[in-house]
């Protein structure tokens, strides 16, 4: 019984030995590792996959320790400091941000990077009815309605026609299309910053399209004369081929003024119409007396 005991205290202390060895060699190849990598550093890592242009939130964001060795200067390392912030270019699950990937809200996340190419943006004054109850959001479609005075004096008449259709929407009053959801602005002793938001936001006057240089003269022009008499209506995103070129609108074309037809116009080859010929009179020779 005493042999066994003995056994089992031995085999306990090589067991703890065993273990002390490991532990020890762990630790020497920490130590080593930490001289060639360097010590741990925190950083911002990328949780979930985030568009271009959108908002930074800190749901989106986590934070990872990787080897001061590893990370560059520009790497962002605080959440907080980057929450709020537009992403400049489209950020993937598992990756690590840096400063340059960033804007900061101001002018780099304004409109002028929604305007395509040779496109300008122009902006129209809109209220309740002639901006579908300011329902339009950014980022919809629209087509746009004019009405205009032809003619002169007693020939003078007002037309409604269609200027442009399949507009894009850059912007609603201030909340543009890239969907930052609030403004920022310093208070009077320019220190503070206040933060208004923007989602569902009705109150704006303006609605800011995007138009070719000679759309965006043409709806100048009826700014500077007519302002009151452009008309957005509200289209489909989907809808993106049924662009017809329709006639203007005018008062005989509403009450359906029927076009007549001239008294001297044949009816000829109509369905159901035979056209009715004068009886042909009998011709009859002459008569001359003899002499």
């Amino acid at each position: 019984m005493g042999n066994e005991t003995r056994n089992l205290w031995l085999s306990i202390g090589a067991a703890l030995f065993a273990v002390f060895l490991i532990y020890s060699y762990s630790q020497e190849k920490k130590k080593e590792l930490d001289k060639n990598l360097g010590a741990k550093k925190t950083v911002v890592r990328v949780k979930e996959d985030i568009p271009e242009m959108s908002t930074i939130y800190d749901t989106m964001l986590e934070t990872v320790e990787v080897p001061a060795n590893y990370v560059y200067p520009d790497t962002v390392t605080i959440p907080d400091d980057i929450i709020g912030h537009v992403a400049a270019v489209p950020l993937k699950k598992g990756q690590l941000i840096f400063k340059n990937m960033l804007f900061t809200p101001g002018p780099d996340t304004g409109i002028s990077l929604q305007v395509a190419p040779n496109k300008r943006a122009v902006t129209i004054p809109v209220d309740e009815v002639r901006g579908v109850a300011k329902l339009i959001r950014p980022g919809d479609r629209v087509d746009i309605t004019a009405l205009v005075d032809v003619g002169k004096g007693q020939n003078q008449r007002r037309e409604a026609t269609m200027l442009m259709q399949d507009v894009p929407v850059l912007a609603t009053g201030v909340s543009v299309v890239n969907n930052i959801p609030r403004l920022l602005e310093l208070d009077a002793s320019g220190k503070n910053v206040t933060q208004t938001s923007l989602t569902g936001d009705t109150k704006y006057s303006t609605v800011t399209i995007e138009a070719s240089p000679k759309e965006a003269q043409n709806i100048i022009y009826m700014l500077s004369t007519s302002p009151g008499n452009i008309f957005l209506t509200l289209r489909n995103p989907n809808d993106r081929m049924n662009n017809l070129r329709l006639p203007s609108s005018t008062a005989e074309s509403l009450v359906g003024q029927p076009t007549l037809v001239p008294m001297s116009t044949p009816i000829l080859n109509t369905p159901g119409i035979v056209p009715r010929v004068a009886p042909s009179r009998p011709t009859t020779k002459p008569r001359f007396k003899s002499l």
